[in-house]
């Protein structure tokens, strides 16, 4: 036969019913959900970014050889996306505390749901925008790299891979805000 699930405990005129299975650091799943969204999704931003530039290097190079570093600036730039959530998911590690059973019954919360959800929020920001930051990185760097080989137009290439880097730093940026705030 199972444990009862419900401890009931008469205490004067008032009955109370205390669950006998409750975890109180429920909350905490969620921060540590918005720290994984922020460094998985924005590693597979940067490693989607790498395999794609990656290409249009291979194939530039064989053309140029002389063009090989400056062939690799779309591959830095995806690198980075990644550094974006593990900066996130280390600022996020410091926050989440546990709550012991005895602070919960006087109110005491170490970890409260709303801060919970506030990272869970940060991170799917942050983590989101790196993905969709390193998409563009890689379809853009791909492209440019391979055009770079044909034609000298490294500026152009620079200015686009920065403007689909943006996306990413705006995420970061506003997952700290949120964290903050």
């Amino acid at each position: 036969m199972p444990p009862p699930l419900f401890l009931t405990v008469v205490g004067g005129p008032l009955t109370s019913l205390f669950c006998v299975d409750y975890d109180c650091n429920q909350s905490t799943f969620f921060g540590y959900m918005g720290l994984t969204a922020a460094l998985v999704f924005g590693n597979f931003g940067a490693a989607y970014g790498t395999a794609k530039s990656g290409v249009g290097v291979c194939s530039a190079v064989v053309l140029k050889p002389e063009l090989l570093f400056k062939s690799i600036i779309p591959i830095v730039m995806a690198g980075i996306l990644g550094i974006y959530g593990l900066i996130v998911a280390v600022l996020f590690t410091g926050d989440i505390k546990e709550t012991m059973p005895e602070d919960l019954a006087t109110g005491n919360c170490a970890y409260t749901v709303f801060k919970g959800y506030k990272q869970l929020g940060a991170g799917l920001c942050c983590g989101l925008s790196s993905l969709a930051s390193g998409l563009a990185i890689g379809v853009v760097g791909d492209a440019a790299v391979r055009a770079n080989a044909q034609k000298d137009m490294v500026v152009g290439m620079i200015l686009i891979l920065i403007f689909a880097e943006a996306l990413g730093l705006f995420g970061f940026i506003v997952a700290i805000v949120v964290n903050l705030g």
